[in-house]
């Protein structure tokens, strides 16, 4: 059997290697300080400009027409071309500590049947938090990063149509509510909760500090005490410490993506020792067409007629049992490349091997 390299495949199969099974991190990168959180904005607008691949029916035009209305300019729906605008949905996402006058991206995306924002401007629109408060205004011509051309059968196009960015289209007109916490306590969440990291990093903080200021409440929750010394230099004091590296392992993970045929395992990963069979199974249609021609001296009426003739094979290849096992991150990926499967015939082995009771990981499936 021809050994075959999966982690060639197309890029289809990546592997994370790690050189040990515990490396350092700084802290700022595991943990968020309470109340440092993004917030979600949205809002309806209206797209105008667009060379008619706008909406086809009222709904973007009958929202120009009240906002002309409320400039002091009457028309009807009639009185205004369809096609030319789009009404859409406007998203955003607040940055932690946001101030008045600071500028975000918006990203646009047609809710009718418009054919694409190419060229189109974004009519000032309100966006919204989930309390229903306006915290900004969005303004500004619309940028899809793609195109399309041609006519009627001949047309070529590159990316989506229908949605687009305005980079900084955003300007926030007002700060959501932030409550500091204690000003000689802060808390800090976990991106990933896990207790054994948790407990490091508070035993780092301690040990550098010299002094017994971290505690782990939860998996996900450090509260920091800030000293007596730092009592007016909290930021100071708060910058400071998450620059410590922390050792942190590895969870032992494989993530399968099934859609795209990508497989990462961890470092942790081991493989018990068991033994794998696996086969393909190949079965081929072919459709041969034969013409049907009459006979001489056939009677009128007699034509020529085209015959279908479908054939059906099916064709299962041999496979022999192999010892797939692996106590570390190399001999999971000599055993695994021993078996010369696709990266799809892999994503089976694996959660075959995981219901077997073989693969010591958790199984993650995108």
């Amino acid at each position: 059997m021809k050994l075959k390299k999966l982690i060639s495949i197309s890029s289809l199969l990546s592997f994370l290697l790690f050189s040990s099974n515990i490396y350092a991190e700084k802290i700022k990168d595991l943990v968020m300080l309470e109340g440092a959180r993004e917030n979600l904005l949205i809002g309806y607008g209206i797209v105008v400009g667009l060379d008619g691949t706008g909406d086809k029916g009222n709904v973007a035009v009958s929202g120009i027409v009240n906002m002309l209305k409320k400039m002091g300019i009457n028309l009807s729906v009639n009185d205004i071309k369809q096609k030319d605008s789009a009404a859409v949905m406007i998203t955003a996402t607040l940055p932690p500590f946001p101030k008045a006058g600071m500028k975000i991206d918006a990203l646009i995306s047609a809710i009718g049947d418009a054919k694409s924002l190419q060229g189109g401007t974004l009519l000032l629109s309100p966006m919204k938090g989930a309390d229903g408060n306006i915290y900004g205004l969005a303004q500004g011509p619309v940028s899809i990063g793609g195109f399309i051309g041609g006519t009627g059968g001949t047309t070529t196009q590159k990316n989506h149509l229908t949605v687009g960015r305005i980079p900084q289209g955003i300007i926030l007109e007002k700060t959501p509510p932030f409550e500091l916490p204690l000003k000689n306590e802060y808390r800090y969440f976990l991106k990933k909760p896990d207790l054994s990291t948790a407990v490091s990093i508070s035993k780092k903080i301690n040990d550098s500090i010299d002094e017994n200021i971290a505690q782990v409440i939860d998996h996900s929750t450090i509260s920091i005490r800030i000293p007596d010394r730092y009592s007016k230099k909290e930021f100071e004091f708060l910058t400071m410490i998450e620059d410590f590296e922390v050792k942190i392992s590895l969870p032992a993970k494989v993530v399968i993506n099934e859609r795209t045929g990508t497989v990462v395992i961890g470092e942790n990963v081991k493989i018990l020792p068991v033994a794998v069979s696996h086969g393909n199974l190949t079965i081929e249609v072919k459709t041969d067409y034969s013409v049907s021609q009459p006979m001489p001296f056939a009677p009128r009426g007699a034509q020529t007629v085209v015959v279908p003739e479908r054939n059906l094979k099916a064709k299962e290849e041999k496979s022999a049992l192999v010892e797939v096992s692996g106590v570390t991150l190399g001999e999971v990926v000599k055993a695994l490349n021993a078996l010369g499967v696709t990266p799809r015939d892999l994503i089976s082995i694996l959660q075959a091997l995981k219901a077997a009771g073989a693969l010591n990981a958790d199984l993650e499936i995108l």
